[in-house]
């Protein structure tokens, strides 16, 4: 059965609006526990734009759920996550002008710092996962620096529709079967909403789905509680 990981990043968007400390991040990760979530992720940018390092260590040391660490592989990030010692970490690209992450990584061309950024996170016991395209190649990259887990890329998947949505789908099932024949965690995640969720979810052997901001949507007319509990009945 799949679990449900809710990316708070855009309760951190709204805060910074105004900047007067509501809403609370913490009090966003109780009513993500409450709806059934199974996981809390967060990516702290390099640039700060939403979470930041306070939220960060005050998710780690509230407990409240496992936290999933969205970062960069870069030397200021990483020692952030060794000191908080999340209990996941995905590594993802990062550029400052991009409105939400764009793609997958570029394994191949990056592979000597994300080996090396791999290597730490797991001294720490913390769980690895590569952000990702849904390709057989690249989970076999992944593989070879030492990930633990791929998250697959569902982007492009969710952006289209009619034949093209169900090659997207192929791809997704393509890349997570090369997944699970390798021995890694399934995960997937980024455009994934209430109406396009199912095809995704029944990929055999999918584990986590981190889902943000089609939840933090409906929570504005909902609540957080009930939006996240209404994707829990979804995949559950």
């Amino acid at each position: 059965m799949s679990k449900l990981g809710v990316n708070i990043d855009h309760v951190a968007t709204l805060r910074q609006a105004r900047r007067e400390g509501i809403p609370d991040i913490v009090q966003a990760a109780c009513a993500v526990a409450a709806g059934g979530a199974d996981s809390i992720t967060v990516h702290l940018r390099l640039d700060r734009r939403h979470i930041n390092d306070e939220d960060v260590y005050r998710l780690k040391k509230e407990n409240i759920l496992p936290l999933n660490l969205e970062m960069a592989a870069s030397e200021e990030i990483v020692k952030i996550a060794l000191d908080v010692k999340p209990a996941y970490a995905c590594i993802v690209p990062e550029k400052r002008q991009e409105l939400t992450t764009e793609g997958g990584l570029d394994v191949a061309s990056n592979r000597d710092i994300l080996v090396k950024t791999a290597e730490k996170l797991k001294e720490s016991e913390i769980e690895v996962a590569f952000f990702i395209d849904p390709s057989v190649e690249s989970v076999r990259e992944a593989a070879s620096c030492g990930a633990d887990a791929v998250e697959l890329h569902t982007g492009r998947y969710a952006n289209s529709s009619g034949r093209e949505r169900q090659t997207e789908l192929k791809k997704l099932k393509s890349a997570a079967a090369e997944t699970l024949k390798l021995g890694m965690k399934l995960n997937a995640g980024h455009g994934l909403n209430y109406d396009n969720i199912n095809p995704v979810k029944e990929i055999e052997g999918m584990s986590d789905l981190n889902i943000g901001y089609s939840i933090v949507c409906r929570a504005v007319f909902t609540g957080l509680e009930s939006a996240v509990r209404e994707m829990v009945s979804l995949i559950k």
